[in-house]
């Protein structure tokens, strides 16, 4: 006997049932307004070509089986008390999450301008789409959103994001089956693995199936039912099924369905936190099969609509000029039955806006999708404490992941009755060095665990699964709803998620500029195992450019940061996770490397963002033959030995070194806000010397970046030329002209008053190079005099 079977009086009368009915109608006569009306909303008289859009656009075919959803799950808020949010997941469903929203009047709280009268309703149809209104997703201008349904993939694993640490929240998650092809969201269903229901809330998948694309038939809804049934019993579901196309029938499936998966949560987490035991249950769904463009005309001009791929988009495409098609439309929208929908002054029945929940219940009204009026700011502790001691730049070396570790291992255990932050990676803690975690945490896993798994638990916070999709659109939902992460990665493969990115920072950057939108926690990557120390795995693993990706975002959004040691690592991750409404990208190596600076210097270095290092430098007081800049740590480390080696055998040269832990502020002042003005730009660079930049990713970046700069054509950048293999880590930089004999050579050939040394320090190199190859080619490692080189001036010499 099921859950509902035991349950008495759980299905609605049929009073209910009708206006559950009517509130539909409601919500698809509101849908279909916004994609074709800009006057006339409530067909006071004939349609008339000039009350329809010059130009239609927006999707109806998936829209009335999401107002379906949203209709039913509102009476289960309301008769359980449900703290629920609703995640959009087909693509152009945001006429549904609008109509949805204004019925409750969120959205005219939110908007006050959009009245719940006729004038209002014409402000409503005629914005949708059009220029100076709103997108057709359920974008950040759409209360309770909090996924753009404008790239398909990502739903569910927002939703488990939201869920999360999160114990009273309900997420009704809408799969649309197109979006269901794509792999994200294949993945996604093992996110139920990860979900405890000790300390999380819940997320009920609804996979709406109505059997077609834009233009072609959707897998999921062309197989079997016994074999659709058998994938999500696999994936660790029990699914209930609701089908047909009768509304009247399937209003009951739905109550029925809808109320058992309700209670089935319930009564899970019920016995998981009675009995304190977090093993992994069936977690129920629903997968509902209706027609595409259910409700709309059967056919137009003799081709189908309603249940074919045709509705998809704009059902009735030529309403404008074709008399017939302005016919159909009016008497596809008089079907709703509008006039009992609306009094005369076109506000809505109030026993059908009685029907939605009441203030914070409401799903567009839901805090949890307004992350901001939740978050509360992590406990941090002083990152100085971990300071790596420094007696002398440039001589003894550090591992920086593994002491940043450290500051993160803290960060969690201060905030572990807070349970607001979460560390994500794709199975590479430990391969990161962040080992550290694990003395406080382990890896969340809710499938079975071993005697013999190391770091393993139910309540782990450290969310690791081999998918880069998963750990990002966690951390999104995660974010999105008011709580704190972190995000480490192989710097070559967080590339997998460039399209995500891209959609999280539009998403910020719109969500700026919408008043009742509040800041939430940054998003903060940390890329390691980076370009130059992936000489052992090859070619496949050395990429830098997702950087480049980065930088063409919005100014106001994004932060690019190349700590040079351990010290620097520190206090750019304290900043960063203090942040609201960034995306900061970190990339820092993990091997062994030399520091450079104390805790005071990193601090003072960090602040600015870039700055003269006088360890370095020699030009006291006169100008400098050349300004070495550098950026990332690896050609930090080679520019440094570059000067040193220019300083053994040309010791009249004056060097001006500079370093760039905060990429952005090489771009004007008026390009970005940690930018430089030009007076400061110039004291560091000057006005006409040459200049030689290390830079740890593809050259071109640093000339997009400064070409508006005075003495751009004086700057010289080496880094990533897409020459890799497996080879030793100093080959991987003389591969990409990036080492310091190179750097040498070409700094004296930047040098006027040098002409008559070039040829010598060519000859030099070039031997010097030949050494390194055959040395290489003998013993598989790099020579002994690059290993173990330091920087060979003392504290006093500076």
């Amino acid at each position: 006997m099921s859950l509902v079977q035991e349950k008495k009086e759980i299905l609605p009368s049929e009073k209910e049932l009708e206006l559950i009915d009517a509130y539909w109608r409601l919500a698809n006569f509101l849908s279909v307004g916004q994609i074709y009306l800009m006057n006339n909303p409530l067909l006071k008289e004939p349609l008339k070509p000039s009350d329809i859009k010059p130009r239609l656009l927006g999707h109806f075919g998936t829209t009335p089986g999401i107002n379906f959803i949203y209709a039913h799950f509102n009476r289960l808020i309301c008769k359980y008390d449900l703290n629920s949010i609703f995640i959009l997941g087909p693509g152009h469903g945001g006429p549904a999450a609008v109509a949805n929203t204004y019925i409750e009047g969120t959205y005219t709280e939110l908007y006050p301008n959009i009245t719940m009268d006729e004038e209002g309703l014409k402000k409503l149809f005629k914005q949708f789409s059009f220029p100076g209104g709103i997108p057709s997703h359920a974008a950040p201008e759409t209360p309770g959103s909090i996924n753009e349904g404008g790239e398909l993939g990502y739903c569910l694993m927002h939703a488990y994001g939201a869920a999360f640490d999160n114990k009273d929240l309900v997420v009704c998650c809408v799969i649309g089956d197109g979006e269901a092809e794509t792999g994200p969201l294949a993945g996604s269903w093992h996110s139920n693995k990860f979900l405890n229901p000790l300390y999380d809330g819940a997320v009920l998948p609804i996979l709406h199936l109505n059997g077609y694309k834009i233009a072609s038939p959707t897998i999921l809804a062309r197989i079997t039912k016994d074999e659709l049934e058998k994938l999500f019993i696999g994936y660790g579901y029990r699914p209930i099924f609701v089908e047909g196309s009768d509304p009247k029938i399937m209003h009951r499936k739905m109550s029925l369905a809808l109320e058992e998966a309700v209670l089935e949560i319930k009564a899970i987490q019920e016995k998981a936190r009675r009995n304190n035991d977090p093993k992994r249950p069936f977690w129920p769904m629903i997968i509902l099969r209706s027609p595409k463009g259910w409700t709309c005309p059967k056919e137009v001009d003799g081709l189908l609509l309603e249940n074919y791929w045709r509705s998809h988009q704009v059902p009735i495409t030529d309403p404008k000029t074709n008399p017939e098609h302005l016919k159909i439309l009016e008497n596809w929208l008089k079907s709703y039955r509008p006039e009992e929908l609306f009094d005369k002054q076109g506000k809505i029945n109030q026993e059908l806006r009685d029907l939605a929940p009441r203030a914070n219940r409401r799903m567009g009204a839901n805090p949890n999708a307004n992350g901001g009026l939740l978050l509360k700011d992590l406990k941090m502790p002083d990152f100085r404490k971990f300071e790596v001691k420094v007696e002398s730049p440039g001589t003894s070396n550090a591992e920086a992941t593994r002491v940043l570790g450290k500051l993160l291992k803290e960060v969690m255990q201060l905030n572990l009755k807070d349970k607001n932050f979460r560390v994500m990676g794709p199975d590479e803690t430990s391969s990161n060095r962040l080992d550290a975690l694990f003395d406080v945490t382990g890896r969340t896993f809710e499938a079975d665990i071993w005697p013999t798994d190391e770091n393993l638990s139910a309540d782990g916070r450290v969310m690791e699964v081999l998918s880069e999709h998963l750990c990002q659109g966690w951390l999104e939902g995660y974010l999105l709803t008011g709580r704190h992460g972190f995000f480490s990665s192989y710097e070559a493969f967080i590339h997998v998620v460039d399209s995500m990115f891209n959609q999280h920072a539009k998403w910020l950057k719109t969500s700026k500029e919408i008043p009742w939108r509040r800041p939430i926690a940054s998003l903060n990557y940390l890329l390691t195992s980076h370009v130059w120390r992936q000489d052992h795995n090859g070619f496949s693993h050395q990429d830098p450019g997702f950087i480049d990706h980065a930088a063409n975002k919005k100014a106001e959004l994004i932060r690019i940061y190349l700590p040079p040691d351990a010290n620097t690592l520190l206090s750019t991750a304290d900043h960063c996770l203090r942040s609201r409404n960034y995306i900061n990208i970190i990339i820092a190596g993990k091997q062994p490397a030399l520091q450079y600076l104390t805790m005071e210097e990193a601090v003072r270095h960090c602040k600015k963002g870039m700055s003269v290092w006088p360890f370095a430098s020699n030009d006291f007081g006169t100008d400098p033959d050349i300004v070495f800049v550098s950026a990332g740590d690896i050609p930090t480390l080679e520019l440094l030995a570059a000067a040193s080696l220019l300083r053994e055998h040309l010791p009249d040269i004056k060097i001006r070194f500079v370093n760039v832990v905060d990429l952005m502020c090489l771009q004007p002042k008026t390009e970005h806000p940690h930018g430089f003005s030009e007076e400061d730009y110039e004291n560091l660079f000057t006005k006409d010397k040459p200049v030689l930049f290390a830079f740890h990713g593809y050259p071109t970046l640093i000339h997009r970046l400064t070409y508006k700069r005075k003495n751009h054509d004086n700057l010289h950048v080496k880094g990533f030329k897409e020459e890799g293999t497996t080879t030793t880590p100093f080959d991987m930089v003389v591969l990409n002209g990036l080492d310091r004999l190179h750097l040498m050579e070409t700094a004296v050939q930047l040098i006027p008053r040098y002409e008559n040394m070039r040829a010598y320090i060519s000859d030099f190199v070039e031997g010097k190079l030949i050494d390194h190859k055959n040395y290489i080619h003998e013993f598989g490692d790099d020579m002994p005099e690059i290993k173990n080189w330091r920087w060979p001036y003392s504290k006093k010499e500076y």
